[in-house]
């Protein structure tokens, strides 16, 4: 062992007359402990919640999405020069309007979405999200399934077996509207035709064919899927799109795709991967994490204070023999090492703890926390721990255990072996 090692090591060791100073070693370690493991926990929540947003995002949303003004007209060959392109796992087109949807319940605003059926499935997690139905309905009529209270009351008796396009409804949707899969509904357009009272809306009825649940509230309560001839006919686009949207081999990868998309495609063409169509969303989450880290990293910053006052009390009790080790050939370098071999080792231990511990809170959140059905979409909270910011958490704690040992060394470094042995 190293001659300066070997003396750290030895002034940690406690002893009866120093047992002050082995309690204040003891809480500058705990307190280094303690940070470690509530960075990498917090961190590591951060992470899992980040993820699980993303993967919902994505779920529901492309990895690509390619528009051209208010429509594209000729998608079909634009959509054989997207599939071609390499990093590129599928493309479909698609079609977006808004929308109001009335039921006896209400009237709500929606986004319409028109979609292919045999495509959808490929780009999105849509046909997975599908709690009832399918999208393969969604290619032809159905038959709407008025219930008996409905045939009573307002229901069109002829009307109840007329086979009318299909529509699928987020979850949080069909609840507000109070709308089942075989209830017929009406889809309104503002943009209808000019009568001589004025604008007349368009009006269409929809038979809902499935509801489906992404777990993001925004996308359950405000979205609703047609096919895309239907979408089509009921806003009057003949036959042109709104876009096309891509999924990537690899959703990181998407920026690359896009860059390489607006090169083939050329400039009259928008080419947004999901982190631009996201980007206010992501980046925000990005400075909360950052915050965080910047909070709790004061944990160990308190605990630094500790290391000060420890080793500030360690070169005070040990005047005298600082003094015998420079009378016998020490230099002041080689006592300066000593002190700060000495921080170092409590950030090093109070680390070292400090990661298994924090690993240790990570399980016990995943395996024991559980969150209310009623009130969250998840019953666990995720928990995603990233090696990168657990590294950076331990190197954080080692150099503010570097910093805090600085002062009280040089202090000790300064000593003249005079002043230490005067009053022995």
């Amino acid at each position: 062992m190293p001659f300066s090692l070997y003396v750290a090591v030895r002034y940690l060791r406690a002893k009866k007359r120093h047992r002050a100073l082995a309690v204040n070693t003891l809480v500058s370690i705990l307190g280094v402990t303690f940070g470690v493991a509530a960075l990498i926990a917090t961190l590591s929540v951060m992470n899992g919640a980040m993820e699980e947003i993303r993967d919902k995002i994505l779920g529901t949303n492309s990895h690509v999405v390619i528009t051209h003004g208010t429509a594209l007209p000729d998608y079909r060959k634009n959509l054989e020069v997207v599939a071609a392109t390499p990093g590129v796992m599928a493309a479909a087109p698609f079609i977006y309007g808004q929308a109001l949807i009335t039921t006896e319940m209400g009237v709500q605003g929606v986004v319409l979405r028109g979609v292919d059926p045999d495509l959808e499935g490929t780009v999105t997690d849509l046909e997975r999200n599908l709690v009832l139905g399918s999208l393969e309905i969604l290619k032809e009529p159905v038959r709407p399934n008025f219930g008996v209270a409905d045939l009573e009351q307002d229901a069109d008796p002829a009307q109840a077996s007329k086979p009318q396009p299909g529509i699928i409804l987020g979850q949080e949707l069909a609840l507000k509207l109070g709308a089942m899969v075989g209830h017929s509904i009406n889809v309104i357009s503002p943009a209808g035709e000019v009568g001589p009272m004025g604008l007349i809306p368009r009006i269409q009825p929809f038979t809902v064919a499935g509801i489906f649940s992404s777990g993001m509230y925004e996308y359950d309560s405000s979205i609703a899927y047609v096919s895309i001839a239907d979408a089509q006919k009921f806003l009057e686009l003949g036959d042109r799109v709104t876009g096309i949207e891509v999924r990537a081999a690899d959703f990181e990868a998407a920026p690359s795709i896009a860059r390489q998309l607006r090169a083939t495609l050329g400039g009259e063409f928008a080419v947004r991967d999901w982190r631009d169509l996201n980007r206010n969303f992501f980046e925000a989450l990005a400075l909360e994490k950052a915050v965080m880290f910047i909070i709790l990293t004061l944990i160990i910053v308190v605990a630094a204070f500790n290391i000060i006052g420890t080793l500030v009390m360690m070169v005070l009790d040990k005047g005298r023999e600082i003094a015998i080790l420079k009378a016998m050939g020490a230099t002041g370098g080689d006592v300066l090492k000593i002190f700060t071999l000495v921080g170092l080792l409590i950030g090093s231990a109070g680390t070292a703890i400090g990661l298994p511990l924090g690993l240790t809170i990570c399980r016990l959140i995943m395996k024991y926390y559980h969150l209310p059905g009623d009130v969250y979409y998840i019953s666990q909270i995720p928990v995603k721990l990233v090696w990168s910011d657990a590294l950076a958490v331990c190197g954080a704690a080692m150099l503010i255990s570097l910093l805090a040992a600085l002062y009280p060394a040089w202090q000790a470094a300064r000593l003249i072996p005079a002043e230490g042995l005067r009053y022995e």
